[in-house]
């Protein structure tokens, strides 16, 4: 009969250290653990897996000929970084992207412990990865320009988003990986179809944990964005009702951009955020995510 022994604390703390790291050194901030953590959103899902992205991040032509643009911004939070951008794209530009989707769409997945599923109950849409004519990497380079030209950063494939009635996405983050090598470090959330004829009604870009702005010029002194003298930014987020937080509203050509991350790496809880249901007519919308890895 063999003779059992008492592992010292030094073995045991050695042997839970191990044990710890091959289970993913769970509870751990992704930030201080290198390597790849996809981000799982409060409805159990997540980004895709961001191991191998070779296929995925693309940059424009450089000698690319692209038109002027005419966007105006409008910038709604500084911490984190938020900006309404009217006129992102131009009424040609809309309708060519609106063009080039319509064969390609398939339905929108999720991916939950590793695996891509489909859950209509979190997200209800179709997808279409966009060919990368002269238009979509003229589009590609704004979104690049817009940012500054920010070192080691490339844009990943385009994909457009379809919302008949009753579509949706809940609440999630963009974050995708949240690593100091590596990170989806903000979102350009456009639109190619808005409210109004020929558009959708519903379908606004919610954010729970931004603060709607106070009243601009005077007014009820009821504290609600739109009351009395109402406020510049009605027309671009909902101010009617009661309730937390802010809903950007669809208008076609226009965007919402924000930072996922602020400058030491860290996720911005404030950017959870929802695609609400669509009510009538249809819901189109244009990812463009700029991905940082460190060489």
């Amino acid at each position: 009969m063999s003779s059992f022994r008492w592992r010292t604390p030094l073995e045991v703390a050695l042997v839970s250290t191990i044990i710890y790291v091959l289970l993913g050194a769970p509870g751990l901030p992704a930030w201080i653990w290198p390597g790849t953590t996809p981000a799982i959103t409060p409805g159990g899902h997540q980004a895709p897996p961001t191991t191998n992205r070779s296929d995925s991040l693309v940059n424009p032509d450089p000698n690319l000929q692209c038109p002027e643009h005419n966007y105006r911004t409008h910038i709604f939070s500084t911490t984190p970084l938020i900006v309404y951008i009217d006129d992102f794209l131009s009424p040609e530009e809309t309708a060519h992207l609106i063009d080039i989707s319509a064969s390609n769409y398939q339905p929108s997945t999720l991916f939950t412990a590793g695996h891509e599923t489909l859950d209509p109950t979190i997200r209800l849409s179709e997808k279409a990865l966009l060919p990368r004519d002269p238009v979509v990497q003229c589009l590609e380079t704004r979104a690049l320009a817009f940012q500054g030209w920010p070192a080691h950063t490339a844009i990943e494939r385009l994909w457009t988003q379809r919302y008949n009635v009753s579509g949706h996405y809940a609440h999630h983050y963009d974050w995708s990986s949240n690593s100091r090598t590596q990170r989806r470090v903000s979102t350009f959330m456009v639109y190619l179809t808005g409210r109004g004829e020929g558009g959708c009604e519903g379908g606004g870009t919610e954010f729970p944990r931004i603060a709607r702005p106070p009243l601009v010029g005077g007014g009820g002194g009821d504290g609600k964005v739109g009351g009395g003298g109402g406020s510049k930014w009605c027309e671009f987020i909902e101010c009617e009702g009661e309730g937390e937080g802010v809903t950007f509203i669809p208008r076609a050509g226009s965007a919402v951009f924000w930072m996922n991350f602020d400058g030491e790496g860290r996720g911005y809880k404030e950017t959870i955020h929802a695609g609400l249901p669509v009510t009538s007519g249809t819901k189109i919308g244009l990812n463009i995510w700029s991905w940082y890895q460190a060489e």
